[in-house]
């Protein structure tokens, strides 16, 4: 049994990714390379939509919230190497905030999506200003709500040492390894709500485009089936880059401590980066 010294935790030190001593420099290199790339392609995508006036409709709307998530989420965790108690506690919430945040917003665009494409003569009425501002509203607030439940639930824990992060990022589950005390209700809960959270969003996805494929399949012609499906092509690109990560870190985790940060660096600092180019690439209105 671990004995305590009754002294808290005031700092952590994050021990990075597991194996790559000597990479350092070209890590940073790599990794400053992907948040320029990103910062750089979802200001221009803000800038395109801010100033294109054929761009104001709910699709663009909710394409922008997801440009300025992208901007914010690879500077959740900036390359430190030693961060304080609150400075952790800050970076898990945003981590979960603009994360759950996303996971939100895809499912918000999933319907806007089959709204456009199942219902185009009502398209107008059914995703309206009101509408757009409720669902962007509800998104942002529920998330800010997510993840302050799962930020209290694991900081009311005692932390009195080790103060190594197993990884570049103070997250749940490194979290609950370096806990004096019984995690296995915290992590259940916790664990419950990520799991809920993601499969109630994936799930009303999955129904969204259940009729969209549907609607597509009636279309007699080739051009108007392909014309729909381009319509939601990059969406769909978007929500398997933002979901296989999820799994595989709150879901099914993996066994290797490499790999599942390999995995949360793909989530953290790939994944925004490539939605600018998935969007630019398959819209030619971007």
């Amino acid at each position: 049994m671990k004995m305590r010294n009754h002294t808290p935790v005031t700092e952590f030190l994050l021990m990075g990714i597991p194996h790559t001593e000597g990479l350092e420099n070209a890590l940073f290199v790599l990794f400053m390379g992907f948040y320029l790339l990103t910062l750089l392609g979802n200001l221009l995508i803000l800038l395109a939509i801010l100033t294109s006036s054929n761009l104001h409709t709910p699709m663009y709307f909710f394409l922008g919230n997801l440009s300025v998530l992208d901007i914010f989420f690879p500077s959740v965790s900036p390359p430190k190497m030693m961060l304080c108690l609150m400075g952790c506690v800050t970076q898990l919430f945003f981590y979960h905030f603009l994360g759950c945040t996303e996971c939100f917003l895809y499912t918000v665009m999933a319907y806007d999506c089959f709204a456009a494409i199942c219902h185009p003569l009502r398209y107008a009425i059914i995703m309206n200003h009101l509408v757009c501002a409720i669902l962007t509203l509800g998104t942002w607030m529920g998330s800010c709500v997510h993840a302050s439940v799962l930020t209290l639930l694991i900081f009311k824990l005692p932390y009195y040492g080790p103060n190594e992060v197993d990884t570049f990022f103070c997250d749940i589950p490194v979290m609950l390894s370096l806990a004096w005390a019984d995690t296995s209700l915290t992590q259940m809960v916790s664990f419950t709500n990520v799991g809920v959270v993601a499969l109630m969003c994936f799930l009303l996805i999955l129904t969204s485009y259940t009729h969209i494929f549907i609607f597509i399949l009636k279309i007699s012609s080739s051009e108007g089936r392909r014309k729909a499906f381009s319509t939601c092509s990059a969406h769909l690109a978007s929500i398997l880059l933002f979901y296989g990560p999820v799994v595989l870190i709150y879901l099914w985790p993996v066994s290797s401590l490499w790999l599942g940060t390999v995995v949360l660096v793909l989530n953290n600092i790939v994944t925004p980066s490539l939605n600018p180019l998935i969007y630019a690439l398959r819209n030619k209105d971007v």
